[in-house]
């Protein structure tokens, strides 16, 4: 997950994201350097960050389409995702 990038990028501090969540500044420590963290938790915290949910595990530059064509490269693995449309 890249919620660290994600406050970084939004000018957040951890404090900052605990007062916007309304939980502790340890709460929010823990669900930072977890390694997984449920779905209500995930929607909790991209809403407290004005941000989709997806941008917690890939950035907008990840996930773009290149210019050529309609497909994907993987965050995980690396590998073009091609998508066709019907």
């Amino acid at each position: 997950m890249r919620i660290k990038e994600v406050l970084k990028e939004k000018g957040f501090t951890q404090q900052m994201l605990a007062d916007e969540m309304n939980v502790s500044l340890s709460a929010v420590k823990q669900m930072v350097s977890a390694d997984s963290l449920t779905t209500s938790t995930l929607e909790k915290i991209a809403f407290a960050l004005n941000v989709p949910m997806w941008q917690l595990f890939a950035s907008p530059e990840e996930v773009q389409p290149k210019s050529d064509s309609l497909s994907l490269t993987c965050p995980h693995c690396g590998k073009s995702i091609t998508l066709k449309a019907e």
